[in-house]
């Protein structure tokens, strides 16, 4: 044989090597059932897009009502307590007393003061209905955040919005699509893989798509968040004394 045709001749084996070597190890099937699996996970996301559309829904609700809430303690400052005072005095003083302090209709004052008080019960209330909300969101993100660290790429944008499911379901087909480059060009270890060895490259999978069925025990909705949304409208809209009248009030109270 000449130099050349031996050359051929290891050139050929060697390839043939390689290809016994990738078939000892199960390559081929296991990028196949990867790509099975992440069929399944995408799938799986379809059926849950919904409802997590609805937590990302809650959660900028959340973000909307503290703001306002900070705004509206901010507002009342300590008038609750002096409308307790007010309402008081008003109501321990006779008609008399009060045409005196220039103070002709009772009751007609004391409504006007309890808006503070409604003031008040709104912004708290509405702290209770988030609070409830922020239960089930903190279930919800540490169940995502679980499946992240194992592989799930991130739902949101570097601004944290949620993605559109066409947008998420493109970066899921990049990143498998790069997870199979990554892996086919990687050095594998060549023989025969062991049942534990396949079972680690494949359990992260079969988590993620268990977790991904099982991510809400029970189907959120928007029942509580419409409720603190209707608060929320309330709050914004509801018209507190004006500063000047609270003071004129204020200045009849005994010092």
């Amino acid at each position: 044989m000449t130099v050349v045709e031996k050359t051929r001749e290891v050139k050929a084996l060697e390839n043939k090597v390689k290809t016994l070597e990738k078939d000892l190890t199960l390559h081929k099937p296991l990028a196949d059932i990867k790509m099975i699996l992440w069929t399944k996970i995408g799938q799986s996301i379809t059926d849950q897009w919904r409802s997590i559309q609805t937590m990302y829904e809650q959660m900028e609700l959340i973000d909307r009502a503290q703001e306002q809430i900070q705004r509206a303690w901010a507002s009342l400052g300590n008038m609750p307590d002096q409308a307790n005072a007010l309402i008081h005095f008003l109501n321990t003083n006779t008609k008399e007393q009060l045409v005196a302090l220039e103070i002709n209709d009772m009751t007609g004052t004391i409504l006007t003061i309890k808006k503070v008080l409604t003031m008040r019960n709104l912004i708290q209330t509405l702290e209770r209905r988030c609070q409830e909300m922020q239960i089930d969101i903190n279930t919800f993100t540490e169940k995502l955040t679980n499946l992240q660290q194992r592989g799930l790429p991130s739902l949101v944008t570097s601004n944290q919005n949620l993605l559109s499911h066409q947008q998420y379901a493109h970066q899921v087909n990049m990143y498998v699509t790069n997870q199979t480059t990554t892996s086919s060009s990687s050095s594998e270890n060549t023989g025969p893989p062991s049942g534990q060895s396949l079972y680690d490259k494949l359990e992260g999978l079969f988590f993620i798509e268990h977790e991904i069925n099982h991510l809400f025990e029970v189907k959120p909705n928007f029942y509580r968040y419409t409720e603190a949304d209707e608060i929320l409208i309330k709050i914004q809209r509801h018209q507190l004394p004006t500063e000047h009248w609270w003071q004129s009030m204020l200045e009849v109270l005994p010092k």
